[in-house]
């Protein structure tokens, strides 16, 4: 889907040998054509696929904070894919508006003392689909206000002044009728949720598309972060800013992050990853990201105009430079993506195949190339099925 050069008899070797779905197998090798990188990558990088999952296209999250809710429901379509299933573009907005609603009464209920905002974690995808239901991206599309690509700034500006005219509490008594009025901002910016629909000649509800269709069980995913402030392998509350609801992820090693993440694409699981890219050493334009020997400040002009002109050494992370880059705010919580598979660069090193939500804007059309050093360092939590772990990790954190 997003290999350089692949001819066709080879990706259709590649993807019998890591259990791709037959029935899928040539919509994958039409996409792994169209997908290729751009002239000016080929020159720099040469990646060939050592594992690569089958995944639908290419979204744009638009102008909203919403990586979250797309990266969330393409691992799920991912998840049916692997399953055996006929995958279908899940309403990423129905979730987000659901996520919406309930972040509102959390904030009132906290007197506004959590953060607003579109933003969001992998947990809110699984808590959304298991208390709402799901529907196709077909049948609620979020576009109520005449644009044809999301742009939330306006929404959340009335959603924040709602809620704060509420917390302010002017009765002196909250009545029952702010999350009326909450509610009615939401579904003028996004539309009503449906009660019912029919796809396919067949009448839904949300919750009966969820069960029959897409067919996921919300318990068998797990959440998993890195963090020497709490013991190895218990749960812990994970401190990010769109942690609203205060959802607790497991906690492993640092380089166990990577051992997981590899054992689930060698075994035909997909992983949703959340971490920091702010860094200059990230490039969605260039489709690369890694941890350079030198950091930024320390770098020539000439390293650093070249810093993506081809593989380059990296430094190794230890365990107490993640911490500190997380505690002193160099890694932040900023953005979801969709871990999909594994490529080997001209120099024979590993990184894994990420898929994006802006779009197919930069060299790699949508998807980009991203070190395991990278990920060491910058992950803040991953989610994945409980079977894609690896057996000695399944024993520690005795799920």
């Amino acid at each position: 889907m997003k290999i350089n050069y692949l001819k066709a008899s080879i990706l259709s070797l590649l993807l019998s040998s890591v259990g791709v779905q037959n029935s899928f197998a040539q919509d994958n090798l039409v996409n792994a054509l169209k997908y290729n990188a751009s002239e000016n990558s080929k020159h720099m990088y040469e990646f060939t696929p050592v594992v690569d999952i089958e995944n639908t296209s290419i979204k744009n999250q638009g102008s909203s904070g919403t990586c979250w809710s797309y990266s969330g429901n393409s691992f799920l379509e991912s998840e049916m894919i692997r399953m055996g299933k006929r995958p279908v573009e899940i309403s990423q907005i129905f979730t987000a508006r659901n996520s919406y609603i309930e972040k509102g009464k959390i904030y009132v209920r906290m007197h506004g003392a959590v953060t607003l905002g579109d933003g969001g974690a992998f947990h809110d995808v699984i808590n959304m689909y298991k208390k709402y239901g799901a529907v196709p991206q077909s049948v609620y599309q979020g576009l109520n206000y005449g644009t044809d690509a999301n742009k939330f700034a306006e929404m959340a500006s009335i959603q924040q002044g709602v809620l704060k005219a509420v917390i302010s509490n002017p009765n002196g008594k909250l009545t029952p009728n702010w999350e009326q009025a909450y509610i009615g901002v939401i579904d003028a910016y996004l539309g009503k949720a449906p009660e019912k629909f029919m796809w396919e000649g067949k009448e839904y509800t949300p919750q009966t598309f969820a069960d029959q269709v897409i067919g996921i069980n919300p318990d068998d995913y797990i959440e998993i972060g890195s963090d020497l402030n709490y013991p190895w392998y218990e749960k812990f509350v994970l401190l990010v800013p769109d942690n609203w609801s205060f959802d607790q992820v497991y906690n492993v090693p640092m380089d166990e992050l990577t051992h997981i993440v590899d054992h689930a694409l060698n075994n035909g699981f997909t992983v949703a990853w959340a971490g920091d890219v702010s860094e200059k050493y990230f490039s969605w334009k260039n489709g690369v990201s890694f941890v350079p020997e030198k950091e930024w400040d320390k770098m020539s002009e000439q390293e650093r105009k070249t810093i993506f002109d081809g593989p380059q050494k990296e430094r190794k992370v230890t365990q107490e430079e993640r911490q500190a880059a997380f505690d002193n705010y160099t890694t932040t919580d900023d953005h979801g993506m969709h871990i999909v598979g594994i490529a080997k660069d001209q120099n024979d090193k590993e990184y894994y195949i990420i898929k994006n939500s802006w779009g197919d804007s930069n060299d790699y059309k949508g998807y980009m190339y991203m070190s395991k050093e990278f990920v060491k360092f910058k992950t803040t939590d991953i989610m994945l099925h409980k079977d894609g772990l690896p057996k000695e990790i399944v024993k520690k954190l005795k799920v």
